[in-house]
């Protein structure tokens, strides 16, 4: 026989038998039915339940990312208020402290001229007593020297006050016209 003849009588490797084929086909179809049928549907609710997940989780994300920035918005519209308070009142509190400083320096002026008055007051009273001391020893004594000088005793007092008076008025004269 010739050689294609044989070659046709045997079979081709790359084709399977038909039976074969028949039952393979057969074979797929069922496996290919079962899944369509019964696993393709989980499969697709799986999935379908992950998309809107997923969806649901960025919607979530971009729900919480607003709800954040509102918050953000909101506290530092806070802290830019406070900040606000917090220099209207330090503002206040530097004018309350120049008026107490204001207030204690007229309350310092005010005590310091009182206790100046009262200085004042207490050297004139004190002027005035020593100048009334001094009148009478000065008095006593030039009367006491007048006395002595003259040899007779000027014991008359409403003479002796008189002199001693007008003695001292022309010293002041003097003292006050040498100024």
């Amino acid at each position: 026989m010739s050689p294609l003849l044989i070659a046709a009588n045997e079979e081709n490797p790359l084709v399977p038998p038909i039976p074969e084929l028949v039952i393979g086909l057969l074979a797929f179809v069922i496996v290919f039915g079962f899944l369509a049928k019964k696993l393709l549907p989980n499969i697709n609710k799986v999935l379908e339940e992950r998309r809107e997940a997923i969806e649901g989780g960025i919607e979530k994300a971009e729900a919480a990312q607003t709800e954040a920035q509102s918050v953000l918005e909101q506290y530092k519209a806070q802290l830019a208020e406070a900040r606000h308070e917090a220099a209207r009142l330090r503002q206040e509190a530097q004018e309350q402290g120049a008026a107490l400083i204001a207030e204690m320096r007229a309350e310092g002026q005010r005590q310091r001229e009182e206790i100046v008055a009262a200085g004042h007051a207490q050297i004139e009273a004190d002027r005035k007593a020593a100048s009334s001391a001094l009148r009478q020893d000065v008095g006593k004594l030039a009367t006491d020297l007048a006395g002595k000088l003259v040899g007779e005793s000027l014991e008359d007092h409403a003479r002796q006050s008189r002199v001693i008076d007008r003695f001292l008025d022309e010293l002041e004269e003097k003292a006050e016209a040498g100024r």
